[in-house]
């Protein structure tokens, strides 16, 4: 359930009125998405050929403050050349409009699907565009910082409680006071940076074949190491759902793409295994919290912060996976 706002046709009818791509046709609720309501809109397009859209009500865990940031950095990164949808501005040129009191964003929609589970030759195609990115990225103007580093993952497990993470399995708790003391007294402070997206994971790439046709769901980008965010894509898209089974050819595929557009320095890969350890623990962190805080009726299904541990597991008892 990912439409936590409902929106009658009137008002749908007249917020799309606000901008120049004809009349709405349908709207179309999206299941899809955790803090946003969404949905795929048609109209008869401003040329009268037809064209569809993504309206998106950002909820109360989305800072309207940090909009500027997310939106522009999709438009910069569209304007380009990379696989990301921009945002339809209104009339007056804004990016994002309110409506009930909420902004809301007309983006581009882009065909594609979210795959399930990826061949070698889908991940080295997201290695490749998340490269493009990460350099089409490094002259964008704006910042935000990463409330989801090292301290957020500190600030989410103290928040876990006393016994909160062996409520969730006996072992967790050792496993992360271990290794987040490791991360936090080890994490680089001179590897290169620049804008990155943070959340790469399946859901948000949209692909055709082997082809990457959209990257979506900007909501966690931030300005970081340019490396954490193929580490993050890495844990992401190289394991099963649960975290028990590591796919060494998606492995060596993601990385080989990756590299085939920005090769990492002889710092980033050696910096790999801990950069990798430490997005295993972003995920294990938020879901933990997650786990222990979300309402038994909320739309929302928690999700499992053991296949993150396990992760973790896996990167720390083999940091030659990314020799």
């Amino acid at each position: 359930m990912a439409v936590y706002t409902h929106l009658g046709a009137e008002q749908l009818a007249g917020l799309i009125g606000e901008f120049d791509v004809g009349a709405l046709r349908s709207a179309k609720g999206i299941a899809e998405g955790v803090q946003n309501s969404n949905w795929l809109i048609e109209t008869t397009g401003h040329d009268g050929a037809g064209a569809r859209f993504i309206l998106t009500m950002y909820e109360e865990r989305t800072e309207v403050s940090e909009l500027p940031f997310f939106l522009g950095l999709m438009d910069h990164l569209s304007a380009r050349g990379c696989p990301v949808p921009g945002t339809i501005h209104d009339r007056a040129g804004a990016a994002f409009r309110r409506l009930d009191g909420k902004p809301v964003a007309l983006i581009e929609f882009l065909s594609g699907v979210s795959v399930s589970e990826p061949t070698p030759g889908q991940a080295r195609a997201v290695g490749e565009a998340l490269a493009r990115v990460h350099l089409a990225g490094q002259d964008f103007a704006m910042r935000r910082a990463n409330n989801l580093g090292p301290e957020g993952w500190r600030r989410l497990i103290d928040g876990c409680g006393p016994g909160g993470l062996d409520g969730i399995d006996p072992a967790l708790g050792a496993l992360v006071g271990t290794e987040l003391a490791d991360l936090l007294a080890r994490w680089p402070a001179d590897l290169p940076g620049s804008v990155i997206h943070a959340d790469l994971f399946p859901d948000n790439v949209l692909m055709i074949d082997d082809t990457v046709c959209g990257l979506i769901d900007f909501y966690f980008a931030c300005t970081d190491i340019i490396a954490y965010d193929l580490a993050v894509t890495h844990a992401a898209w190289c394991f099963d759902a649960t975290g028990t089974r590591f796919a060494p050819d998606l492995s060596a595929a993601l990385l080989a793409g990756y590299e085939a557009v920005r090769p990492l320095s002889p710092a980033e890969r050696s910096a790999l295994p801990l950069l990798a350890r430490g997005a295993a623990m972003r995920f294990l962190a938020s879901r933990a919290y997650d786990w222990l805080h979300t309402p038994a009726d909320a739309f929302v299904t928690r999700k499992d912060p053991l296949a993150f541990a396990r992760r973790l597991t896996f990167y720390r008892d083999n940091p030659g996976v990314f020799a």
